[in-house]
């Protein structure tokens, strides 16, 4: 099982980004919740409000999820995090069903 965490602009964009993931099947659920972050961008430290996104797939859509999150992300080099994860066998299950 794999966890992609995903950094968006705003709540706009990260409803955008889950529901075309979701509608594609190719992840199985999300979180999704308000971050601050600080980084470095063209020589400064900016601070920023987010929205992170925690989707839940199986480990053979990573790339193809990742691929569309590129296509649809409005930032020049998105965050995507790939997290390995272990869940109860019938969660596990359950995501293999649901993203396919």
């Amino acid at each position: 099982m794999a966890l992609l965490y995903v950094i968006c602009k705003d709540k706009k964009e990260a409803e955008k980004i889950s529901a075309h993931l979701l509608k594609k099947r190719m992840i199985a659920c999300l979180n999704m919740f308000p971050v601050r972050s600080m980084y470095w961008w063209n020589q400064k430290i900016v601070t920023s409000s987010e929205y992170a996104v925690l989707a839940k797939t199986n480990n053979k859509n990573y790339k193809k999820a990742t691929d569309e999150i590129k296509k649809i992300h409005s930032y020049d080099i998105p965050c995507i995090l790939r997290i390995e994860a272990k869940a109860n066998k019938e969660y596990e299950d359950w995501i293999n069903r649901e993203a396919r």
